[in-house]
Formats: C-alpha cells, structure tokens, sequence
C-alpha cells in the first residue's frame, strides 16, 4: 500500500526519474528542475508523492486558482500501475480542491493517450468539447 504524502526537496530525483518514465516526450518547459521549484513557490500541499517505503512510486500535482482547480502530471511507476495508487492520488487532491472552495476540476489528456483517458473517465470525469490553448512566456530571470 502507497503512503501520500505532501512533496518535499528530498523526494526531488525519485520524481525526476518517475516523470522521465511517465513523460518521455514532455517539453523541456515541464522539465522537473523547472515545474516543481515553481509549483512549491504557490500551494505546495497540492504537490502530492505517493511512496512505497523510501521510493516515490507516483505523484500528482494539483492548482486552485480561486475558481477552477487543475489536475496535472499524474504519474505512476510502470512497475507500480494497477494497484490504485493513481486513483489514490487523485482523490487526496480532490478532497483537498474540495477543502479550498473548488466545485470544478480541469485537466488536460494527450489526445491519443487512451488509457488516462479511461483511467480519468472511470473516476467521474467527462470530456468537454474544448479546444485547448497555450502560449510560452519567457521566463523571468
């Protein structure tokens, strides 16, 4: 059984190495030296570790912004999959949503990642008929 806890700076390589496995083909802005310092700057206890002993087996990184929350870089080890650890993560973010005032979560699937999409769907979720937009700033130095 995985243990969630809140991220700290020394589960830093163990998600490195998940989100490599998870996310081979990310853009280098989703790089974890990049999105995790950011993601602790604003709400870190929605930046949750799911461990196995000492190992990071999955992760999720979740975001409020007053209306809408955001679910985004869930990840499990391959070797980990199948055993309720992402469900697990999912819903210790929702609830913690639900704690800060949220009614509705967003997120965003790779159009051809069917098994998330299956993963996202048996847990209560829907797609909405959205176009998806974004636009890279430059980073403040």
């Amino acid at each position: 059984m995985a243990l969630i806890r809140n991220y700290r700076h020394e589960h830093f390589a163990g998600v490195e190495a998940l989100w490599q496995e998870a996310f081979p083909n990310d853009g280098p802005w989703n790089e974890p030296s990049i999105a995790i310092p950011e993601k602790m700057r604003f709400q870190p206890e929605l930046m949750l570790v799911a461990l196995v002993g000492p190992l990071i087996v999955g992760s999720v990184m979740a975001g409020y912004e007053g209306h809408r929350g955001w679910i985004s870089r869930i990840a499990v080890l391959k070797t980990h999959r199948h055993k309720r650890i992402g469900q697990t993560l999912l819903l210790e973010a929702e609830k913690r949503l639900v704690a800060l005032g949220c009614i509705k979560i967003n997120l965003q699937v790779v159009e051809t990642n069917s098994a998330i999409v299956r993963f996202y769907e048996q847990a209560g979720y829907s797609i909405e008929p959205r176009i998806s937009m974004s636009k890279h700033l430059p980073r403040k130095v």
